[in-house]
C-alpha cells in the first residue's frame, strides 16, 4: 500500500495546512445564547473541535468580535479563545466583518486564498463577509455544523444563499480529514485521531 506522492500543498484544490486560514467571527456569549437552530452546548463543542483542528495544522487564525469593547464578558468564548491566547481579537462595529479595514487587512496578510469560515449568526455575520470574500476571489469553506442562526429557517436559508454564491459547505470532521489526508503523516496523526474520537 503506497500513498500517492504528496501534491503541492500550496496549489492543491483541496484544503491543506499550507493553503488555508481559519476565521471565527462573533463566538461571544450573547450570540451563543440567542441561537435557535442549534443548541448552544453543541455549537460550543463544534467550534472547540474546529479550533483544535486549526491549531493542530498551524493555520493562520483570525478571531473577531462585534462591539466587545474590551469587556471580558463580551469576548470570544473560552472554548475557542483558550486555544489561541496569542491571537488578538479584532473588535468591530460592522455586522459585515469584511467592511472592517483591520479585519480585511488580517485576511489579506494571511496570504491564504482558501478561508475556513465560522461565525454567529449564519444569516448575518457568516453570510455577508463570505459573499464579499467570494466576490474578492477567495475560496470560502463554511463549517456548517459549527455555526447557527436565530431560527432554523434563518440558518437554512443562509446556507442555501451561501451555496448559491459558491461557498463550499463542510463539517468539522470533513475539515479534519481533508487537512490530515493520510494516516502516514505521523507528525499529526495521533492528535488528529484524538480530536476525532475523544470528547
Amino acid at each position: 500500500m503506497t500513498s500517492e506522492t504528496i501534491r503541492d500543498p500550496r496549489t492543491d484544490h483541496l484544503l491543506t495546512p499550507q493553503n488555508a486560514a481559519f476565521i471565527a467571527i462573533d463566538y461571544q456569549p450573547l450570540q451563543v445564547s440567542t441561537l435557535k437552530s442549534i443548541e448552544p452546548k453543541q455549537v460550543k463543542y463544534a467550534i472547540h473541535k474546529v479550533g483544535q483542528i486549526a491549531k493542530l495544522y498551524n493555520l493562520p487564525t483570525i478571531l473577531s468580535t462585534v462591539r466587545a469593547g474590551g469587556d471580558p464578558e463580551k469576548a470570544t468564548i473560552p472554548e475557542l479563545k483558550d486555544l489561541f491566547p496569542e491571537v488578538q481579537e479584532i473588535d468591530r462595529t460592522s455586522i459585515n466583518s469584511w467592511e472592517d479595514m483591520e479585519f480585511r487587512a488580517a485576511v489579506e496578510a494571511s496570504g491564504r486564498k482558501k478561508l475556513i469560515m465560522t461565525a454567529l449568526w449564519t444569516e448575518a455575520c457568516l453570510t455577508f463577509p463570505s459573499l464579499d470574500m467570494v466576490k474578492a476571489g477567495y475560496d470560502v469553506y463554511a463549517v456548517a455544523d459549527a455555526v447557527g442562526g436565530t431560527s432554523p429557517t434563518a440558518h437554512k436559508l443562509a446556507l442555501k444563499r451561501l451555496q448559491q454564491a459558491g461557498v463550499k459547505l463542510i463539517s468539522w470532521v470533513q475539515l479534519a480529514c481533508e487537512l490530515q489526508r493520510d494516516w502516514a503523516r505521523t507528525d499529526t496523526a495521533e492528535e488528529f485521531s484524538r480530536i476525532l474520537f475523544q470528547d
